[in-house]
């Protein structure tokens, strides 16, 4: 594929390759991407247009700007998606009889649209496979995840270095942004769904994390504005709290997702005995989360432990908790599978997630850990190293 450098042009048909088996499996003969996220994956640019993906044969990238690629086989540009039927008859490729659209990540008046290229064709969820085919990464992606886990571990490094006397929770965490874009983040965090706005990632100090938000975040915030409710809320930083820092990693198309928490001087038994739970849940992760592993058993892993500690009214917020302790993650901060006493998946090799059992102690604010994991033959490899206690600012 002309656009695509020379190496990742295997990467690139090793995805396809995968992403053709999961849609036989869903009797899709074709899928047609048109989302940011999906034409990332499925070609490694970011470009407005469509990718054509066929069982049989080459993709085809349809490509309406920019127009500075040259035109090869694999590229044809075009004004308007309803030129690709004909472009495809003429390239010689059958008109599809199911086709995979994005009915999860665009809008029904796109979809609406795209549907009546192919009126005759059953329309398949594609969104469905396209994630299906995203959660189990290829080495390739799985290196791309471990930089950025270096990346954002060297930024954490020099957190505390931020802090002054009486700033701000906001203050606090612009400092952190800078640390972030200084170390290489690209501050843009690809999330799926409509509850998951978000800037470069959240800190909540003292009972703003106790505050519930709208948003799908295990943690709150107020937020400094309606706009966007969700973590600092302008407030200073006050000496008996608790500080967590969850901001993102986002450093070559890929995200990690890391959480750790500071404070300010001394705190209760209680909130210490909460921080110290996290560790052992994920330890307990670590160690049984195999491939073929039933994804709801890390969940009630860990209510297991946390009832065995008397810590369940904290647990995963106070006044509103959430209903999971981890997610997939890559190009999406939010990808599949979901860590939720409900889901129905087995943990495979290669897929990476991060888990976060977190707690939420009143007057004092949220603890606990999140580290992003790659799934291997023994367990869970943590790719988001660095120190998992409490350190003081």
């Amino acid at each position: 594929m002309f656009l695509i450098p020379s190496d990742l042009r295997q990467e690139i048909a090793s995805r396809i390759e995968s992403l053709r088996g999961n849609m036989k499996a869903a009797g899709a003969d074709a899928i047609i991407a048109a989302s940011t996220t999906n034409i990332y994956y499925t070609t490694s640019r970011v470009f407005k247009g469509y990718v054509y993906i066929p069982l049989e044969g080459d993709p085809i990238w349809f490509l309406i700007k920019p127009d500075v690629y040259e035109k090869e086989k694999d590229v044809v540009l075009i004004r308007k998606p309803e030129m690709i039927p004909a472009l495809l008859t003429e390239m010689g490729y059958t008109l599809p009889s199911a086709v995979g659209y994005e009915f999860d990540d665009l809008s029904y008046s796109d979809i609406s649209r795209l549907m009546k290229l192919f009126p005759e064709a059953k329309p398949v969820n594609g969104s469905t496979i396209l994630r299906k085919s995203r959660m189990i990464k290829t080495p390739w992606e799985i290196d791309r995840m471990r930089e950025d886990g270096m990346h954002q571990a060297e930024a954490y490094r020099r957190v505390t270095r931020c802090y002054k006397e009486d700033m701000t929770d906001l203050e606090f965490q612009i400092e952190i942004e800078r640390l972030l874009r200084l170390e290489g983040c690209l501050g843009c965090i690809r999330t799926s769904g409509n509850l998951m706005d978000i800037n470069m990632g959240s800190v909540v100090a003292g009972d703003n994390a106790d505050v519930p938000s709208p948003f799908d975040f295990t943690m709150g915030g107020a937020g400094v504005h309606p706009s966007l409710p969700e973590g600092a809320d302008g407030k200073t930083l006050r000496r008996g709290e608790t500080i967590m820092v969850d901001m993102n990693g986002s450093f070559n198309g890929y995200q990690t997702d890391m959480t750790r928490v500071w404070s300010l001087g001394d705190l209760p038994a209680l909130a210490l005995k909460a921080h110290e739970c996290s560790r052992s849940i994920l330890r307990a992760c670590e160690t049984m989360a195999i491939p073929g592993t039933p994804v709801a058993d890390l969940y009630r892993k860990a209510m297991q432990i946390v009832e065995g500690e008397g810590l369940s009214q904290y647990f995963m917020g106070h006044r509103q908790q959430a209903p999971f302790i981890g997610h997939g993650v890559g190009i999406q901060l939010n990808e599949q599978p979901v860590v939720t006493p409900r889901s129905k998946d087995l943990l495979e090799e290669n897929m990476t997630i991060a888990l976060e059992p977190k707690f939420v102690i009143p007057g004092v604010g949220a603890v606990g850990v999140e580290n992003t994991y790659v799934v291997t033959s023994t367990g869970l490899e943590n790719i988001t190293v660095f120190p998992e206690e409490i350190q003081e600012l």
